[in-house]
């Protein structure tokens, strides 16, 4: 089960985030989510775990805990949105 965790303390690291699921169950990544330029936590990240149980289990306790200063918001994480064919500009990218 995918995992979507935010209100991360900026200062976070991954490893942390992983312990504090891996009390619920083995975990298979966790990461953080940076900013491309400046490298900086964006204070979200996803938590991937295989068993269903366990992870409920950790969404529930989870949700609400406060955690290095900041009171976490812990769900299933929604499936990725399909991405236009828009760039930045707005702009579409296969046109001749």
């Amino acid at each position: 089960m995918n995992i979507f965790v935010s209100n991360i303390n900026y200062r976070t690291l991954e490893e942390s985030l992983l312990d504090l699921f891996a009390a619920f169950g083995e975990v298979s990544s966790a990461r953080i989510i940076t900013d491309r330029e400046t490298g900086r936590s964006r204070g979200f990240g996803f938590v991937e775990m295989e068993n269903d149980a366990e992870a409920q289990s950790a969404i529930n306790e989870l949700d609400g805990k406060e955690f290095e200063g900041k009171e976490l918001r812990v769900s299933v994480a929604r499936p990725r949105e399909p991405r236009n064919n828009f760039s930045r500009g707005g702009r579409r990218q296969d046109r001749y």
